[in-house]
């Protein structure tokens, strides 16, 4: 499986995602037990591959899922708390 790219992923479904989204976690599952009982390196090598697919998969929910929940609430006189933008440190103040 080649490397997925977030770009590809967006023009999905939501239902192609969580599709998609099982099916890494499988092979994920998979790559784990082969590792256990000492198999392939190159196959047990994929595991960080396949865990970095999932967070992108799942990167990509939350994204379209917040794109929608601000589409929904513009315009309205109070939000939700954590649609809005994150700001990641406070403004510095010289005193």
């Amino acid at each position: 499986m080649a490397k997925i790219r977030a770009y590809e992923l967006r023009t999905k479904s939501k239902a192609d995602l969580a599709k998609q989204l099982e099916e890494l976690k499988k092979e994920l599952s998979s790559l784990r037990v082969q590792k256990a009982t000492n198999a392939n390196n190159a196959k047990v090598a994929r595991i960080a591959n396949v865990r970095k697919s999932i967070a992108r998969v799942q990167t990509v929910i939350s994204q379209t899922q917040r794109d929608q929940l601000r589409l929904y609430y513009k315009g309205a006189k109070k939000t939700v708390r954590t649609i809005k933008r994150e700001t990641h440190f406070p403004p510095r103040r010289w005193v």
